[in-house]
């Protein structure tokens, strides 16, 4: 690929000027002036660009962004990047929906039973009188038992204040 363009920057610029200019002129009889002012000074810009010499630099931008892409499209090694790229995004779906049907998540309160089984006091405070630890105890293993049997957190954070309010 020609590393400068086939003809001048600031001819390109040019002629891309005009044939904006052209596009503008439709625009603001169909839309009205403001469209049409702002289609001309979008289509100045080429113009500007040629004549400060960033037309050569555009020019090389799309030759080097056309080669990448064709290297890509014909490289067995990025295509194998692409196949790890993409079978990591299936496994990302499907843990998703593994953790949507609670398959091969653990639950909160498997882990609360299995932390209460290591602990020998079980949260009970004696120096606190016993009755309050032992209420909040018995909380915990009714909130357990909910998580066990399906129920979730928000859902059971609304049968607590169903339950305050004395509606069952």
């Amino acid at each position: 690929m020609p590393e400068q363009l086939p003809i001048a920057g600031p001819m390109l610029g040019a002629a891309l000027t005009v044939v904006g200019l052209l596009v503008s002129w439709v625009v603001w009889r169909r839309r009205g002036a403001a469209s049409g002012l702002r289609g001309v000074a979008w289509s100045l810009l080429p113009l500007a660009a040629g004549l400060l010499g960033l037309m050569t630099i555009l020019w090389r931008l799309v030759t080097d962004l056309v080669g990448f892409f064709v290297s890509l499209a014909f490289n067995p090694v990025v295509w194998g990047g692409v196949v790890v790229a993409a079978l990591a995004v299936v496994l990302w779906v499907v843990s998703g929906v593994m953790r949507a049907r609670g398959v091969g998540v653990r639950k909160g309160g498997e882990r609360a039973s299995a932390e209460e089984g290591r602990r020998p006091a079980a949260g009970i405070d004696s120096a606190s009188g016993g009755a309050a630890g032992a209420a909040g105890a018995q909380g915990q293993s009714r909130r357990g038992a909910k998580q066990q049997a399906g129920g979730d957190d928000d859902f059971g954070e609304i049968e607590d204040l169903l339950r305050k309010h004395g509606i069952e």
